[in-house]
Parts: C-alpha cells; sequence; structure tokens
C-alpha cells in the first residue's frame, strides 16, 4: 500500500476555478499514464502495449478549461490499472486466485471481453498478466484507487447541483482511429454518447453536435459508444444531472503509433475552449428538472 500511495500520489487531480463559471465539469478518467512498479513486473506485454488502451494527452486537451472557469478532473493511474469507467467490481473470475466477493458483477458484457475494473487485456486483446492476480490486490486496487475517485467525483457533481441547481458532466474520452473489425465503418471524428437519450437533457448533445461540426468535425451519435458507467451512473436528467460522453477520435490530435501530439493538437484545444464556451451559454432553465406548472 505504501508502494502504491508513494508511485500514485496523487492518483487523481481535481482543478477547481476560483469562480465557476457555469455549472459544467470537463473529466478524463482514461488519460492516466503513471504505471506502478509492480504492475510493470506483472505484465507480460511492454509499456508500448499497455499504452494503447490510454486516452493519451485528452487530460491536457481539456485542462486549461479550469482557468476559463470549469472545474476538470483527470486520473493518473491508468485503465489498464484500475479502470473507473466500470461498476465498482466488475471482476473476471478466470484471473484471480481465490473466491470473488458474492457481490462481484462476474457476468458483465465487459467483464467478459476482458475489460472489467480490473482489466484482463488491453484494447487491442491482448492479455496484460504473466499469472493469476489474488483478490485481495484486485479488492485494495478498488479501495486505494476506484472508491476515492468516485467519492471526489460525486462530491464536485453536488457541489455544482447545489449551488445551481443542475450540473453537466463532460465525460472525455479518446478512440482508436480504426476499430478492430475490418467490418466497422470509418470512425468519426468525434462520437457523442448519452446513453441513447437517457443521460442528458437532447438539447446538450445538439449543441455538441452543431459547435463541433461547424468547426469542422464529423460527428456520430451512440455508436460505437453510447457512454460507460459514468455516464449511465451520474446521469439523471429528471433530477437536474446531466452527463455527456465525447470520444475524440485520436488521428484528429496525435501521431497514434508514436504516442506523439500532432501538429494539429493545439486546434483541437482552441475548439474544445469553444465547445465549452457554448455549452455555458446554454439557459439551465432548458435543461430542467422540468416540474409542473402550478395551478
Amino acid at each position: 500500500m505504501t508502494q502504491l500511495d508513494g508511485e500514485l500520489s496523487p492518483p487523481f487531480e481535481i482543478v477547481e476555478p476560483e469562480r465557476w463559471r457555469a455549472p459544467i465539469i470537463f473529466n478524463s478518467p482514461h488519460s492516466g499514464s503513471v504505471y506502478p512498479s509492480e504492475f510493470l513486473n506483472a505484465s507480460r506485454i511492454d509499456l508500448a502495449a499497455l499504452r494503447r488502451s490510454e486516452d493519451s494527452f485528452m487530460d491536457e486537451l481539456i485542462g486549461g478549461l479550469s482557468d476559463q472557469g470549469f472545474p476538470t478532473v483527470r486520473v493518473n493511474f491508468p485503465r489498464s490499472y484500475v479502470d473507473v469507467n466500470r461498476e465498482p467490481y466488475e471482476l473476471d473470475p478466470r484471473m484471480f486466485t481465490g473466491r470473488l466477493p458474492s457481490f462481484a458483477n462476474t457476468r458483465s458484457m465487459r467483464v467478459a471481453g476482458g475489460l472489467g475494473t480490473i482489466p484482463r487485456v488491453v484494447g487491442d486483446g491482448q492479455e496484460i498478466y504473466r499469472e493469476r492476480l489474488s483478490v485481495d490486490d484486485a479488492l485494495r486496487r478498488i479501495e486505494a484507487l476506484y472508491k476515492p475517485y468516485h467519492r471526489a467525483l460525486r462530491r464536485l457533481i453536488n457541489k455544482a447541483h447545489q449551488a445551481f441547481g443542475t450540473v453537466i458532466l463532460v465525460d472525455c474520452h479518446s478512440m482508436p482511429s480504426v476499430g478492430v473489425s475490418r467490418d466497422e465503418p470509418r470512425r468519426p471524428d468525434i462520437v457523442i454518447g448519452d446513453r441513447y437519450g437517457t443521460s442528458c437533457a437532447s438539447l446538450l448533445p445538439d449543441v455538441v453536435e452543431h459547435i463541433m461540426s461547424g468547426l469542422g468535425y464529423s460527428i456520430g451519435r451512440n455508436k460505437p459508444y453510447a457512454g460507460g458507467f459514468i455516464t449511465e451512473h451520474y446521469g439523471n436528467p429528471a433530477s437536474g444531472l446531466h452527463t455527456v460522453q465525447l470520444e475524440l477520435n485520436r488521428a484528429i490530435y496525435m501521431d497514434e503509433r508514436r504516442r506523439e501530439r500532432s501538429p494539429r493538437f493545439a486546434q483541437v484545444v482552441t475548439d474544445f475552449a469553444m465547445l465549452a464556451d457554448a455549452l455555458a451559454q446554454v439557459p439551465l432553465g432548458d435543461l430542467g428538472p422540468f416540474q409542473a406548472a402550478a395551478e
């Protein structure tokens, strides 16, 4: 625990502006690139292969927004070590020695694909570990990293909700430019995920599409990414809690093979700032929650 605390200190960072411009939070849960030494030692693949699962530089793309009045959240540990965009206990029994707790979700589609809370594979399907892990190790990671992150995110959301009556969480991710399947059509520049209309007011993805398509980006909705646990768990439009997921095509802002920022990186930072400005101008009353008018 001491070693983990030392290498992953802090495990995540929240940067709040001195004055909130709007109740809009930008979150980057998958851009972490601090790999604990014990994790690297246990892995059968090298660091370059592990890093293919990263949403590389997404935290940097949104990092400057805190200076413009929007809080930002970034996770520093990699998703291949602990994935905070999952249920707390989506765990694959094949990965562990010992018996998992009875409350673990061992049958989800994400677990079946090897992408549970403690992933078994990286994004391109390569197995991560040489040997099985102990159940205690998995539970330790969840207690030390996963739960504190979600407690802090929940506090931030509650703070905005209490101050403004509503909150918008923009969950920021990036995707490989090419899918695993050859049959998958060419991926757009941005995929907007709102869990098929259930995680936020419909006005929000419409605003995102209008602004970003106007800046020259091609847009998709919910396919191949409709939003993960964070989008589903924190999105409750009837209570004024709105969550929208953005998946940015990595070829737009980086060299995927070399894992380096491309010349367009600075322009994408500017474009995200324009998107934040546009979202801040959405009248909060248009988002609800809607209540019946008094008789």
